[in-house]
């Protein structure tokens, strides 16, 4: 027993611990999962890239200028609401000032602070969404909702849901792929395949010296050809003794994946056959393997090699852009986005995948325009307002959607939910919202529930 045991370890080379390829145990039918589909309509994008600030990111110290908002500073505000009702640190609110300074950027001449001077360089590419707004406050129920479109339960994410209306079309790496440092908020269910096939679940890439832990093959690539053959046979075998059983069928699919896997994905992390012109662009050195600069290049490199989803997550080193106790904290997490972020859209362009991927940048919510004191150095969790933008593939360039009040506290024109969000992009990849729908628990669920619009205004 020892021996068959040692057998079927090296036979896939310890890839079937690889996070996401387990996943492919629990498929929903027999059927490949994973092969490609048509669009419900000419899409315009082929992949998507998103870009994830955990934390919550400021939209009145990044994107959405408020002078209003600065010559106010100090002055009290009241409200009238469910959220601020009745909650402690709420009875007096002092509006606070932006604490960085905003100018107009590019040909467009849209306003950025200097938060992300380097993403102003590149303004004239971007849909700028000024009128974001969501349903929770919490962290985890925000975040949550950002990739699931469900805010208190359990739903399959985005990337999942976008890998089940599409397949994929390299069987040798995961439709969807996570570069995630750390854990965000709501843990693994950010790239959770939940009721939909497992298969279509997120494979997480962690930066550093091992991104996929176990892909280093333990024996040499033609005795493992011949061990997955020798394998196959006894797994056939075994499965035409009995009823058909799909977790089966998945299971022997899922040794073939991660047999190519050991072949694709070392190349395709592997950035050494970069020039320095474009690990400039990213603000990296030669050798690193870690970083959003890394996580950015590498997500152009898979969506050159045909993944589908690629998320990039940004918790910082030290930290996420929860910034309660001080704005400094922004100041530093910028610092290390801002030019990959710049980096990847202008790599994108060079290589001609600008007008094939769409890259969505956002975070879960925005931060108050206020807090309890005018001299409270933070901001706290704001629901009402907030920023993402959208460049690439089918979306305007240099364009500003929506806007909020003259103090940055609530949407006050155009109005994008969350669902309207992710029907957008879904939109840019060919699907209807409305039409990518799975049967479970006696109804059929989708990633914008029971609404959603698409925002065509930033639409090319």
């Amino acid at each position: 027993m020892g021996h068959r045991r040692a057998f079927v370890r090296s036979a896939v080379a310890g890839s079937l611990l690889m996070p996401g390829l387990l996943s492919e145990l629990l498929a929903a039918d027999a059927a490949d999962p994973l092969a490609p589909r048509p669009p419900h309509f000419p899409a315009k994008a082929k992949a998507v890239i998103f870009l994830f600030m955990s934390g919550g990111v400021s939209h009145v110290d990044s994107f959405d200028p408020k002078p209003r908002l600065a010559a106010d500073h100090g002055k009290q505000v009241t409200f009238d609401h469910p959220e601020t009702r009745n909650r402690p640190g709420y009875e007096k609110l002092f509006l606070k000032r932006p604490d960085w300074a905003f100018r107009p950027r590019g040909r467009s001449g849209t306003e950025v602070s200097d938060l992300f001077p380097h993403v102003g360089g590149v303004i004239d590419d971007v849909a700028l969404i000024r009128s974001m707004h969501t349903s929770h406050s919490n962290h985890y129920n925000a975040t949550l909702g950002m990739h699931t479109g469900s805010f208190a339960t359990a739903r399959p994410s985005i990337g999942a849901w976008t890998s089940y209306g599409l397949g994929t079309v390299n069987r040798n790496l995961p439709s969807f792929l996570v570069l995630a440092p750390q854990m965000p908020y709501a843990g693994t269910q950010v790239w959770a395949a939940d009721f939909l096939p497992g298969a279509h679940q997120g494979t997480r890439v962690v930066p550093g010296a091992e991104p996929v832990a176990n892909l280093r093959p333990r024996v040499p690539t033609d005795r493992q050809r011949l061990e997955l053959d020798a394998l196959a046979a006894f797994n056939e075998a075994h499965r035409s003794a009995r009823a058909d059983d799909p977790q089966l069928a998945a299971r022997v699919r899922s040794f073939e994946t991660a047999f190519g896997m050991q072949s694709n994905m070392p190349e395709a992390l592997d950035l050494s056959r970069e020039t320095d012109a474009t690990l400039d662009l990213y603000g990296l050195r030669r050798g690193q393997t870690d970083g959003f600069g890394w996580q950015c290049l590498v997500a152009r490199r898979l969506v050159e090699r045909g993944v589908r989803f690629v998320e990039l997550i940004h918790t910082g080193s030290s930290g996420n852009w929860d910034s309660h106790g001080n704005m400094a904290d922004h100041g530093r997490l910028a610092a290390q986005v801002d030019r990959p972020m710049a980096g990847l859209i202008r790599d994108l362009k060079q290589v001609g995948l600008f007008d094939d991927v769409l890259v969505v940048w956002t975070t879960e919510f925005g931060r108050t325009p206020f807090n309890n004191t005018p001299q409270n150095a933070g901001r706290e969790h704001h629901s009402w307002a907030f920023s993402s933008w959208l460049a690439g593939a089918g979306v305007k360039r240099g364009v500003v959607h929506g806007a909020t009040d003259e103090h940055g506290i609530r949407a006050a024109e155009r109005p994008v939910h969350v669902h309207d969000f992710h029907a957008t992009i879904l939109h840019l990849m060919g699907i209807d919202h409305e039409r990518l729908t799975y049967r479970h628990a006696g109804r059929d669920f989708r990633l914008t529930d029971v609404s959603g619009t698409v925002v065509r205004d930033v639409l090319a």
